[in-house]
């Protein structure tokens, strides 16, 4: 389970760790159905992302290496590129509408 520990509120109930090469490349493509994902990259840097044959838009938050959301995407548009203005270590991809229904803003600790 996925949770904003500042404001006690779920994020995602099922989110998938992605760690893999392929499962980093692969993320969201050719999926019919919303699901949450947490990548990892390890060091944290600004974070490419693309919705290269993703059917639907989601919703990003960028975190850094302790947890801490830095950025925000809302609305990330199918067959679109994003690279996060902030440096992150996590990047977590979410069925939209996910921030806005558990209030998650800047500064806010994440865990799972």
């Amino acid at each position: 389970m996925l949770i904003n520990r500042d404001k006690k509120s779920a994020i995602a109930k099922d989110a998938v760790l992605c760690l893999g090469l392929f499962s980093k490349i692969k993320g969201l493509m050719f999926t019919r159905k919303p699901k949450s994902l947490i990548f990892d990259f390890c060091s944290e840097k600004r974070i490419g992302l693309h919705m290269w044959f993703v059917f639907y838009p989601i919703d990003v938050l960028f975190l850094d290496k302790n947890g801490k959301v830095v950025e925000l995407k809302t609305g990330f548009m199918p067959f679109s590129a994003y690279t996060s203005k902030k440096k992150a270590r996590y990047a977590i991809e979410l069925p939209e509408g996910s921030i806005r229904k558990s209030r998650t803003a800047i500064g806010d600790r994440i865990g799972w």
